[in-house]
């Protein structure tokens, strides 16, 4: 496995509209290889997700998990669709691997209904709320070149993790 280089804000690869999986890539050596490298990838950055093109691949691939208060299991998502959002919000402190140093508040659905690949390309369908959901319309917001910097309404949240850390971190931040 490897660890792969994360792609900063101002790449132009994080402002694309990455393009589909195509399923027959999926099952491939290379590609599941590319999975656990982008698994590996996360956890090294201590973060919760990862889209492909944070690793300057500009396709339609998700990965995540978290452990812990908030937990959710590892999931892969490829070709992944949003096909409801609940009608409750939630406000959150995120930040991104794309992103150095920085969070802010973002608000968010609260619960989402999500259709996508897994890893062996069988479909999913299922719900997701909390934390899994942010976290899921967050990573999916880089395969259509958005980052939560864009989703920000207030920019008086945003802070450089110095600042976080001392007064704001008693609030749960989602790093992703």
């Amino acid at each position: 496995m490897a660890i792969l280089p994360i792609a900063k804000v101002g790449n132009p690869v994080l402002r694309k509209i990455a393009e589909p999986v195509a399923p027959e890539v999926i099952p491939t050596r290379d590609y599941q290889q590319f999975i656990d490298d982008m698994f590996e990838t996360m956890i090294e950055h201590e973060g919760i997700g990862l889209a492909a093109p944070q690793v300057s691949r500009s396709e339609q691939l998700v990965v995540m998990g978290c452990e812990g208060e908030n937990a959710f299991p590892r999931t892969v998502l490829l070709n992944p669709r949003i096909v409801f959002y609940g009608p409750a919000q939630v406000e959150m402190w995120e930040g991104c691997l794309s992103v150095d140093g920085l969070r802010g508040k973002v608000t968010r659905p609260s619960s989402i209904r999500v259709q996508a690949l897994d890893r062996q390309g069988q479909p999913l369908d299922f719900d997701a709320s909390g934390l899994f959901a942010v976290c899921i319309q967050h990573e999916m917001d880089h395969l259509i070149g958005q980052l939560f910097l864009d989703r920000m309404s207030d920019l008086s949240t945003l802070t450089q993790l110095k600042e976080f850390d001392a007064y704001w971190k008693q609030e749960p931040a989602t790093v992703i």
